[in-house]
This record gives structure tokens, sequence and C-alpha cells, in this order.
């Protein structure tokens, strides 16, 4: 991936995001095109990771796409691989997010809204918190593919 890339790997996961594939999805399925691997995989993998750690109010599902994103191209393929590489572009990636936004976890960046009860759903949906995710989504994406392109260098 060349720095050229970053700006439309950021649209690449905004529009995914879009189309209806969630934060975690979209983002390592932008990041994954990028890259050019594309297999049906990707989106499977991130799934769960979805919506604050599937609506448990963890971890925002955009950081953990961009994780998966950095792993894709930083990570090891053998047990002789040095997993450091990925730990210090991933522990980067965490850093630079939660300087942008003030925190990873998706309640947090939400304000409060638990996307696991009727209450928070219909929170996400009157506040339009939607637009919200899509920001850390493309934001998200955009991170992970500066420091994949720093990293690599």
């Amino acid at each position: 991936m060349e720095a050229a890339e970053i700006p439309k790997v950021r649209r690449s996961a905004e529009k995914l995001f879009e189309s209806g594939f969630y934060c975690a999805e979209s983002v390592v399925l932008a990041i994954a095109k990028a890259q050019g691997i594309n297999s049906d995989l990707m989106p499977k993998t991130a799934t769960a990771f979805c919506s604050g750690m599937s609506r448990t109010c963890g971890t925002c599902g955009a950081l953990t796409g961009a994780i998966m994103g950095v792993g894709l191209s930083l990570g090891r393929s053998t047990v002789k691989d040095s997993v450091q590489p990925s730990y210090i572009a991933a522990q980067q990636l965490i850093r630079d997010f939660e300087k942008e936004f003030g925190s990873r976890d998706c309640r947090v960046l939400l304000d409060g809204c638990n996307l696991n009860t009727p209450e928070g759903k219909a929170i996400f949906k009157e506040q339009n918190l939607g637009q919200r995710c899509l920001l850390f989504t493309g934001k998200a994406a955009e991170i992970a593919a500066r420091v994949i392109v720093e990293n690599n260098s």
C-alpha cells in the first residue's frame, strides 16, 4: 500500500459502511482491498467484532477492524516470524484512535448508548448515531492505512 492510497482506503471504508456493512467489516474489507486481498472471509472474520464486540459495549468495531487490517499487512505467517511489527503498528493505531476520539470503547464513543438493549437501539436510531459510526469507520481505516504505510517503509 502506498501513501497516496490512504484517502482512498478511508473513502472505501465509508462507502462499504453506507452500503450496509458494519464498522469492523467495512474497515477490514477496505484495507484488504487496498492490499489486493479479495476474500469472502474478510467480512466474516470481522462480523462478531462489530457494534462494540457484538453489542457488548466493548472496543469499537471500527478499531478492531483496523487492527485486523494491520494484521493482514504486518502479521506473521509462521511461528518463527516476529509478532513485533504487528504489535508496534497496532499499538500506534490504538493510541492515535484514542487521541482522536478520546476512547476506544463503543459505549463511551456513543455517549453511553448500549446497543444490546431495545432502549439503546432506539437511542441509536433517534440520535442518528450511525453517522458517528461512519466517522469512526472512515478515520479508523485512514489511521490503519497510514500506520501500515509507515511500518512497511
